[in-house]
């Protein structure tokens, strides 16, 4: 059982990106809430659905993008 030093590398590079993304897609979700409330009723609401459905979309990819890091982690650390 012997780590792989670059699988490890790469699985710690992800793991970073994903701390990104983990502060990243709250915050987005946040203010595509904020500006629905701001923007009610006004020509400019569709900007905040498209900050709402990007946001979606940043959550589903780092829900899918977490499972993938934490599997390259495990193989690197438990040599398959």
């Amino acid at each position: 059982m012997s780590t792989n030093y670059n699988l490890l590398g790469k699985g710690l590079r992800n793991l970073s990106i994903l701390l990104i993304l983990f502060i990243a897609s709250p915050v987005s979700l946040t203010m595509g809430f904020k500006a629905l409330k701001k923007f009610d009723n006004t020509p400019n609401e569709y900007i905040s659905y498209l900050i709402l459905f990007v946001a979606v979309v940043i959550i589903i990819f780092t829900i899918y993008f977490a499972f993938k890091t934490f599997n390259i982690l495990l193989k690197a650390i438990f040599n398959n």
